[in-house]
Protein backbone atom coordinates (compact mmCIF):
# COMPACT_ATOMS: atom_id res chain seq x y z
CA UNK A 1 0.00 0.00 0.00
CA UNK A 2 1.01 3.62 -0.46
CA UNK A 3 2.95 5.60 2.11
CA UNK A 4 0.75 8.07 4.03
CA UNK A 5 1.91 11.68 3.84
CA UNK A 6 -0.94 13.66 5.43
CA UNK A 7 -3.92 13.39 7.77
CA UNK A 8 -7.16 15.35 8.04
CA UNK A 9 -8.64 16.88 11.20
CA UNK A 10 -9.50 14.34 13.89
CA UNK A 11 -7.76 11.37 12.30
CA UNK A 12 -5.57 9.22 14.55
CA UNK A 13 -2.18 9.99 13.06
CA UNK A 14 0.53 8.92 15.51
CA UNK A 15 0.90 6.25 18.16
CA UNK A 16 3.45 6.62 20.95
CA UNK A 17 4.46 4.20 23.68
CA UNK A 18 5.52 5.59 27.02
CA UNK A 19 7.41 2.84 28.83
CA UNK A 20 9.65 2.10 31.79
CA UNK A 21 12.15 0.04 29.77
CA UNK A 22 12.70 1.36 26.28
CA UNK A 23 15.31 -1.21 25.32
CA UNK A 24 13.08 -4.09 26.37
CA UNK A 25 10.12 -2.53 24.54
CA UNK A 26 12.14 -2.25 21.33
CA UNK A 27 13.06 -5.92 21.63
CA UNK A 28 9.48 -7.03 22.37
CA UNK A 29 7.70 -5.15 19.58
CA UNK A 30 10.53 -5.86 17.16
CA UNK A 31 10.23 -9.60 17.66
CA UNK A 32 6.42 -9.58 17.74
CA UNK A 33 5.65 -7.32 14.77
CA UNK A 34 8.93 -7.03 12.90
CA UNK A 35 9.27 -3.36 13.81
CA UNK A 36 12.72 -1.91 13.29
CA UNK A 37 13.91 0.71 15.78
CA UNK A 38 15.65 3.96 14.95
CA UNK A 39 16.88 5.98 17.93
CA UNK A 40 17.35 9.76 18.02
CA UNK A 41 18.98 11.58 20.96
CA UNK A 42 16.61 13.63 23.14
CA UNK A 43 19.09 14.77 25.77
CA UNK A 44 21.68 13.31 28.16
CA UNK A 45 21.01 9.57 28.32
CA UNK A 46 17.64 9.94 26.58
CA UNK A 47 16.51 8.92 23.12
CA UNK A 48 13.33 8.71 21.08
CA UNK A 49 12.66 5.47 19.22
CA UNK A 50 10.88 5.51 15.87
CA UNK A 51 9.36 2.14 14.97
CA UNK A 52 9.48 1.31 11.28
CA UNK A 53 7.72 -1.40 9.29
CA UNK A 54 9.17 -2.01 5.86
CA UNK A 55 10.99 1.32 5.96
CA UNK A 56 7.88 3.34 6.91
CA UNK A 57 7.21 4.86 10.33
CA UNK A 58 4.58 2.98 12.33
CA UNK A 59 4.86 4.54 15.80
CA UNK A 60 7.33 5.45 18.49
CA UNK A 61 8.51 4.83 22.04
CA UNK A 62 10.16 6.83 24.81
CA UNK A 63 10.98 6.34 28.49
CA UNK A 64 8.48 7.88 30.91
CA UNK A 65 10.20 10.50 33.08
CA UNK A 66 10.35 9.91 36.83
CA UNK A 67 8.14 12.96 37.49
CA UNK A 68 5.42 11.39 35.32
CA UNK A 69 5.72 7.97 36.98
CA UNK A 70 5.50 9.66 40.39
CA UNK A 71 2.12 11.06 39.30
CA UNK A 72 0.87 7.50 38.87
CA UNK A 73 0.97 7.41 35.06
CA UNK A 74 1.51 3.79 33.96
CA UNK A 75 3.21 2.57 30.77
CA UNK A 76 0.72 3.18 27.97
CA UNK A 77 0.13 3.91 24.31
CA UNK A 78 -0.96 7.47 23.48
CA UNK A 79 -3.04 8.28 20.41
CA UNK A 80 -2.32 11.54 18.58
CA UNK A 81 -5.04 13.24 16.52
CA UNK A 82 -4.29 15.45 13.55
CA UNK A 83 -5.23 19.12 13.48
CA UNK A 84 -4.26 21.96 11.13
CA UNK A 85 -4.04 24.34 14.12
CA UNK A 86 -3.02 22.83 17.42
CA UNK A 87 -3.43 26.09 19.36
CA UNK A 88 -7.03 26.51 18.22
CA UNK A 89 -7.84 22.85 18.92
CA UNK A 90 -6.23 23.03 22.37
CA UNK A 91 -8.33 26.05 23.25
CA UNK A 92 -11.43 24.18 22.12
CA UNK A 93 -10.51 21.18 24.30
CA UNK A 94 -10.80 23.45 27.35
CA UNK A 95 -13.99 25.13 26.11
CA UNK A 96 -15.61 21.69 25.68
CA UNK A 97 -14.78 20.58 29.23
CA UNK A 98 -11.44 18.85 28.69
CA UNK A 99 -8.06 19.84 30.09
CA UNK A 100 -4.56 20.62 28.88
CA UNK A 101 -1.84 18.55 30.52
CA UNK A 102 0.77 20.32 28.38
CA UNK A 103 -0.17 23.44 26.39
CA UNK A 104 0.89 23.60 22.74
CA UNK A 105 4.64 23.49 22.13
CA UNK A 106 6.95 22.99 19.16
CA UNK A 107 8.73 19.67 18.66
CA UNK A 108 11.84 20.96 16.88
CA UNK A 109 10.90 21.41 13.21
CA UNK A 110 8.77 18.26 12.94
CA UNK A 111 5.48 19.52 14.36
CA UNK A 112 3.57 21.21 17.15
CA UNK A 113 1.62 19.32 19.79
CA UNK A 114 -0.36 19.42 23.01
CA UNK A 115 -1.14 16.76 25.59
CA UNK A 116 -4.77 16.73 26.65
CA UNK A 117 -7.45 14.98 28.66
CA UNK A 118 -11.07 14.63 27.60
CA UNK A 119 -13.90 15.35 30.09
CA UNK A 120 -13.79 11.70 31.21
CA UNK A 121 -10.07 11.90 32.00
CA UNK A 122 -8.75 9.92 29.03
CA UNK A 123 -5.37 11.15 27.79
CA UNK A 124 -4.74 11.97 24.14
CA UNK A 125 -2.52 14.28 22.11
CA UNK A 126 -3.01 16.83 19.35
CA UNK A 127 -0.57 16.97 16.44
CA UNK A 128 -0.03 19.75 13.89
CA UNK A 129 2.31 18.38 11.26
CA UNK A 130 5.32 20.21 9.94
CA UNK A 131 8.09 17.94 8.74
CA UNK A 132 6.49 14.83 10.30
CA UNK A 133 2.89 14.04 9.30
CA UNK A 134 2.56 10.96 11.48
CA UNK A 135 2.53 7.23 10.83
CA UNK A 136 3.44 6.42 7.25
CA UNK A 137 1.83 2.99 7.45
CA UNK A 138 -1.52 2.02 9.01
CA UNK A 139 -4.09 -0.74 8.46
CA UNK A 140 -1.53 -3.16 7.04
CA UNK A 141 -0.47 -6.43 8.67
CA UNK A 142 1.68 -5.68 11.76
CA UNK A 143 0.71 -2.01 11.82
CA UNK A 144 -1.81 -0.14 13.96
CA UNK A 145 -5.24 -0.21 12.35
CA UNK A 146 -7.75 1.04 14.94
CA UNK A 147 -7.92 3.45 17.88
CA UNK A 148 -10.43 2.87 20.67
CA UNK A 149 -11.59 4.86 23.67
CA UNK A 150 -12.79 2.75 26.58
CA UNK A 151 -14.98 5.18 28.52
CA UNK A 152 -17.45 5.28 31.37
CA UNK A 153 -19.60 7.82 29.51
CA UNK A 154 -19.93 7.21 25.77
CA UNK A 155 -22.52 9.98 25.34
CA UNK A 156 -20.20 12.57 26.86
CA UNK A 157 -17.22 11.32 24.86
CA UNK A 158 -19.21 11.20 21.64
CA UNK A 159 -20.34 14.81 22.02
CA UNK A 160 -16.88 16.06 23.01
CA UNK A 161 -14.94 14.50 20.15
CA UNK A 162 -17.63 15.16 17.55
CA UNK A 163 -17.48 18.86 18.39
CA UNK A 164 -13.70 18.94 18.66
CA UNK A 165 -12.91 16.98 15.50
CA UNK A 166 -16.15 17.09 13.48
CA UNK A 167 -16.34 13.32 13.67
CA UNK A 168 -19.21 11.43 12.13
CA UNK A 169 -20.39 8.85 14.65
CA UNK A 170 -22.81 5.94 14.55
CA UNK A 171 -23.57 2.75 16.50
CA UNK A 172 -21.76 -0.32 15.24
CA UNK A 173 -23.78 -2.79 13.20
CA UNK A 174 -22.20 -5.60 15.23
CA UNK A 175 -22.55 -4.13 18.74
CA UNK A 176 -25.30 -1.61 19.43
CA UNK A 177 -23.57 0.02 22.41
CA UNK A 178 -20.28 0.47 20.52
CA UNK A 179 -19.88 3.83 18.75
CA UNK A 180 -17.74 4.04 15.62
CA UNK A 181 -16.23 7.31 14.44
CA UNK A 182 -15.14 8.28 10.97
CA UNK A 183 -13.36 11.09 9.15
CA UNK A 184 -13.53 11.71 5.41
CA UNK A 185 -16.07 8.90 5.21
CA UNK A 186 -13.61 6.30 6.55
CA UNK A 187 -13.99 4.49 9.87
CA UNK A 188 -11.06 5.31 12.15
CA UNK A 189 -11.94 3.89 15.57
CA UNK A 190 -14.54 3.43 18.25
CA UNK A 191 -15.90 4.28 21.68
CA UNK A 192 -16.28 1.26 23.96
CA UNK A 193 -18.61 1.55 26.98
CA UNK A 194 -16.89 0.38 30.17
CA UNK A 195 -18.77 -1.89 32.58
CA UNK A 196 -18.17 -3.54 35.95
CA UNK A 197 -15.42 -5.70 34.49
CA UNK A 198 -13.40 -2.46 34.20
CA UNK A 199 -14.07 -1.46 37.80
CA UNK A 200 -11.33 0.76 39.19
CA UNK A 201 -9.87 1.62 35.79
CA UNK A 202 -9.99 5.10 34.24
CA UNK A 203 -11.22 5.95 30.77
CA UNK A 204 -8.38 5.39 28.32
CA UNK A 205 -7.39 5.34 24.66
CA UNK A 206 -5.87 2.19 23.19
CA UNK A 207 -4.58 0.84 19.90
CA UNK A 208 -5.16 -2.29 17.81
CA UNK A 209 -2.45 -3.87 15.69
CA UNK A 210 -3.61 -5.83 12.66
CA UNK A 211 -2.15 -9.35 12.48
CA UNK A 212 -2.40 -12.28 10.09
CA UNK A 213 -3.06 -14.87 12.84
CA UNK A 214 -4.46 -13.69 16.18
CA UNK A 215 -3.89 -16.93 18.09
CA UNK A 216 -0.33 -17.39 16.88
CA UNK A 217 0.54 -13.75 17.62
CA UNK A 218 -0.99 -13.95 21.11
CA UNK A 219 0.98 -17.10 21.83
CA UNK A 220 4.18 -15.47 20.59
CA UNK A 221 3.51 -12.37 22.69
CA UNK A 222 3.14 -14.56 25.78
CA UNK A 223 6.45 -16.27 25.01
CA UNK A 224 8.05 -12.83 24.83
CA UNK A 225 6.75 -11.88 28.28
CA UNK A 226 3.38 -10.30 27.53
CA UNK A 227 0.22 -10.86 29.56
CA UNK A 228 -2.94 -12.13 27.85
CA UNK A 229 -5.61 -9.98 29.47
CA UNK A 230 -8.54 -11.30 27.45
CA UNK A 231 -8.97 -13.66 24.54
CA UNK A 232 -8.32 -14.58 21.85
CA UNK A 233 -12.03 -14.38 21.02
CA UNK A 234 -14.28 -13.98 18.00
CA UNK A 235 -15.99 -10.64 17.43
CA UNK A 236 -18.93 -11.40 15.12
CA UNK A 237 -18.78 -9.45 11.89
CA UNK A 238 -15.31 -8.11 12.69
CA UNK A 239 -12.68 -10.78 13.24
CA UNK A 240 -10.70 -12.43 15.98
CA UNK A 241 -8.93 -10.39 18.63
CA UNK A 242 -7.08 -10.41 21.93
CA UNK A 243 -6.26 -7.80 24.59
CA UNK A 244 -2.65 -7.92 25.76
CA UNK A 245 -0.26 -6.18 28.11
CA UNK A 246 3.36 -5.83 27.05
CA UNK A 247 6.15 -6.87 29.48
CA UNK A 248 6.20 -3.37 31.02
CA UNK A 249 2.41 -3.29 31.40
CA UNK A 250 1.29 -1.13 28.48
CA UNK A 251 -1.99 -2.42 27.07
CA UNK A 252 -2.70 -2.97 23.40
CA UNK A 253 -4.91 -5.20 21.28
CA UNK A 254 -4.38 -7.37 18.23
CA UNK A 255 -6.95 -8.17 15.59
CA UNK A 256 -7.22 -10.62 12.72
CA UNK A 257 -9.82 -9.08 10.46
CA UNK A 258 -12.56 -11.04 8.76
CA UNK A 259 -12.06 -14.37 10.48
CA UNK A 260 -15.36 -14.39 12.34
CA UNK A 261 -18.84 -14.15 10.91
Amino acid sequence: MATIHSYSLGTPCWFELGTTDQTAAKNFYGQLFGWEAQDSPMGPGEFYTMFQLGGRTAGAAYTLPRRVLDQGVPPRWTVYFATPNVDASAAEVVELGGALVQPPFDVLDVGRMANCQDPGGAAFALWQAKRHAGAEVINEINSICWSELATWDTDQAREFYAQLFAWETQPSENMETYIEFSTDGQERGGLLPMDESWKGMPSQWGVYVRVADCDATAARAKQLGATIRYGPFDAPGVGRMALLGDPQGAGFSIIQLGSAG
